[in-house]
């Protein structure tokens, strides 16, 4: 990565110190990385406030076309959340923590820029809930996925019981909350989790390769793509309809749909600008 940024701005315009993201830039491509190695990269509440700093910098830079997402070192891409931090939490603070992980997580699902998880080693409980909340999931072969939370006593809290049930059906989400195991990467894409499986020494190379993929399609059309969908899996079959056929004519506004039909009549590749 290159341009690593230490920084991003909080509410109120100040400058907050990053204590647990790296944040680099490349070919429109926006490397955001979790860095706690030694608690494997767990969600605390720190992470979780930095996360949603950076992801509101991101969602507006216009030089940014993609977002990949993944965990320092080769061990875990997020072990889960922080146990030590919720050891002591009484039911209102634990629902308070609850909340805000959905929130960070809601926010990078309304992203307007395609967001990708790169899974590797151990994505569990708030680390597989994390990767849910992205546009793609891609893993290396290695990797272990599962939401172990009834182990614990818990349930997971950050919209995994939800999201597992949209992406891979009611029947895959009961057991995996249910038996609490830790599932092979080959499994996970069996039944639609993962996207896209790369051996781990391939993994980060096969993961920017489809970054840069979509970075080249128009970004105008994708973010339209990506409201419309997430629409839809909140409605029903007409409304979601509906919703698709508003952004197809909004979309014939943009620069880049302009800019896309010309390349096509032209037999040349487009340059698409976002907007």
């Amino acid at each position: 990565m290159s341009e690593q940024s230490p920084a991003a701005a909080g509410e109120g315009g100040e400058i907050i110190e990053l204590q647990h993201l790296e944040v680099g830039f490349e070919e429109g491509i926006a490397r955001v990385v979790i860095q706690r190695p030694k608690a494997l990269n767990a969600l605390n509440t720190e992470v979780l406030v930095e996360l949603d700093l950076v992801l509101d910098e991101l969602a507006v830079d216009e030089t940014v076309r993609v977002i990949v997402l993944s965990g320092g070192g080769d061990k875990a891409f997020v072990a889960g959340a922080d146990i030590a931090e919720m050891a002591e939490m009484e039911p209102l603070e634990a629902r308070a923590f609850s909340r805000m992980g959905q929130a960070v997580l809601d926010q990078i699902e309304g992203c307007p820029k395609p967001v990708i998880a790169m899974i590797q080693g151990y994505a569990l409980g708030g680390g597989l809930e994390l990767a849910l909340a992205c546009h793609l999931r891609v893993a290396s072969t290695a990797a272990k996925l599962g939401l172990p939370e009834v182990g614990l006593g818990l349930i997971p809290g950050f919209g995994g019981t939800q999201r597992l049930m949209r992406l891979a059906g009611a029947g895959v989400a009961r057991e995996w909350v249910l038996t609490a195991e830790h599932f092979p990467a080959e499994e996970a894409w069996r039944v639609g989790i993962v996207n896209r499986l790369f051996a781990p020494e391939e993994l980060e190379e096969g993961t920017l390769a489809l970054a840069r993929r979509i970075a080249s399609q128009g970004g105008a059309a994708q973010a339209l793509a990506l409201e419309v969908m997430r629409r839809g899996l909140e409605t029903g079959q007409g409304e979601g309809e509906n919703t698709e056929s508003d952004a197809f004519g909004l979309v014939f506004a943009t620069k880049d749909r302009h800019e896309g039909i010309r390349a096509f009549l032209e037999k040349r590749k487009p340059s698409f600008q976002g907007r």
